[in-house]
């Protein structure tokens, strides 16, 4: 039996889609100086990165290397190093002719410079770093931008994730996008990680990471502050350094002034 011209159903549909990726803005292109970067800040946190989809922006970078012959940044040798940080890269932006038909030879996509709104999150400042991690939005074509597409006067409520167990030893919790509250111990080897704030009402003894993706005005609260290492926005702290004596094992919060981290007692 024939089927009507038109009638069939469709095996794919092409929609626009809002994403938010990950920048990675590259100050130089010696690869042996950006990997012991990359292992300096997020060594001790290998899940920093859940597989998140990475633009590598070469503004900074555009004149290292000629503009007509070959590009002096091994791109497969870079997409590599990333995806060891579980990053995924899956574009290029703001290369010279040379770079960005080599990043498009290794698989990498295109993304035009009008596409990357100017609006950013920076994780891990620092004027002698060698790579900067912006957290980017790109809507939808044709939709506004994200600071005139809300209605005026009103905010959506940041996610918040509970947890009511203990967290033991391997055990890893993340709260994408919002606030972690943990109502029980976690405890050494356990690792708990938020965009936002993270408040344990128990004792902290494990690593534990607020403003992930570089929120620098996040903190950490516990009412025993144990922890093997905590971090703000990229910057961190191990046992290496043992923290303050008023507030290990008391009620204390963490907090970030510029790019060191504070310890206070609560009272």
């Amino acid at each position: 039996m024939a089927v009507a011209k038109g009638s069939a159903p469709a095996i794919f549909d092409l929609k626009s889609a809002s994403l938010t990726l990950v920048a990675l803005v590259l100050q130089t292109t010696d690869l042996g100086a950006l990997a012991g970067e990359l292992a300096r800040r997020f060594g001790a946190t290998p899940d920093f990165f859940s597989n998140d989809p990475v633009v590598i922006d070469l503004s900074s970078v555009r004149d290292d290397g000629s503009i007509t012959t070959a590009s002096s940044l091994d791109f497969t040798a870079l997409v590599a190093l990333l995806r060891g940080y579980k990053m995924q890269p899956v574009g290029a932006r703001g290369g010279n002719e040379a770079q960005m038909q080599a990043a498009l030879a290794a698989g990498l996509g295109e993304v035009p410079d009008e596409v990357v709104r100017s609006a950013s999150v920076s994780v891990a400042q620092g004027a002698s770093s060698q790579a900067e991690l912006v957290v980017k939005t790109v809507p939808p074509e044709g939709e506004p931008e994200p600071a005139t597409a809300a209605v005026a006067g009103t905010a959506t409520a940041a996610p918040t994730l509970v947890v009511h167990k203990p967290l033991r030893s391997g055990q890893q919790v993340y709260a994408r996008g919002g606030d972690l509250v943990v109502l029980a111990a976690v405890n050494f080897g356990a690792e708990v990680i938020a965009d936002g704030h993270i408040h344990v009402y128990a004792p902290l003894r494990g690593k534990a990471i607020a403003g992930a993706k570089g929120n620098t005005e996040a903190r950490i609260f516990s009412t025993c502050m144990e922890p093997e290492l905590v971090a703000i926005a990229g910057t961190y702290r191990t046992t290496e350094n043992p923290l303050p004596p008023e507030v290990v094992g008391k009620p204390a919060q963490i907090r970030l002034d510029g790019e060191r981290l504070v310890f206070e007692a609560l009272t």
